[in-house]
């Protein structure tokens, strides 16, 4: 497996001028670190997905297989191969038919620093799986490798084999000139 990762750059870069100063409702277990994705960054649409007021990416708040009751996700998130999980992002929900797998980066907006299993905000991805999450990123230095988050750890790694099972999180849209790397 292949270690390079993303999480000490995105730190420094929040240190520069993050999110530090904003009511906060995410539960934090290293209070040293400072939370970058509040519950206030979020907006809820109602229809089981939430926007991130700050990339415009619309992500469901449910891993792919599981369910939104309105209040959280419940039922388990399915894994799938990589090509299958591209095939998945096809798939309608909320109205929209335009989904598809995050790149690497986008996926790695999610990540909240302050948390492990999982590194996300789970007041806005309630149960949301603990496990390795593929991204829509090939690698150039591997044949037949992915870029994946790790959000057990909140890790942003390459080399696992597209044949490997993982779940999935879909997004739409996005701004184009987002600085999805903060």
């Amino acid at each position: 497996m292949k270690n390079l990762t993303l999480r000490n750059t995105a730190t420094l870069l929040l240190l520069g001028g993050g999110l530090a100063g904003q009511a906060l409702a995410v539960s934090c277990t290293d209070t040293t670190i400072p939370a970058r994705n509040p519950d206030a960054a979020y907006t809820d649409n109602g229809d089981g997905t939430v926007t991130d007021s700050r990339t415009q990416l619309m992500w469901k708040h449910c891993a792919e297989g599981m369910t939104w009751d309105g209040a959280t996700c419940t039922g388990s998130a399915q894994s799938f191969k990589w090509t299958d999980a591209l095939a998945q992002a096809g798939t309608a929900y909320a109205g929209n038919n335009d989904w598809r797998l995050p790149n690497v980066k986008e996926l790695f907006t999610l990540v909240e620093e302050c948390r492990t299993k999982p590194a996300l905000n789970t007041a806005v991805f309630p149960n949301a799986p603990s496990a390795i999450v593929w991204s829509s990123t090939p690698t150039y230095l591997e044949q037949n490798t992915v870029w994946y988050v790790d959000f057990s750890t909140g890790y942003s790694f390459y080399g696992q084999g597209r044949a490997t099972l993982h779940p999935v999180m879909l997004v739409r849209g996005g701004n184009s000139g987002a600085n999805y790397g903060r």
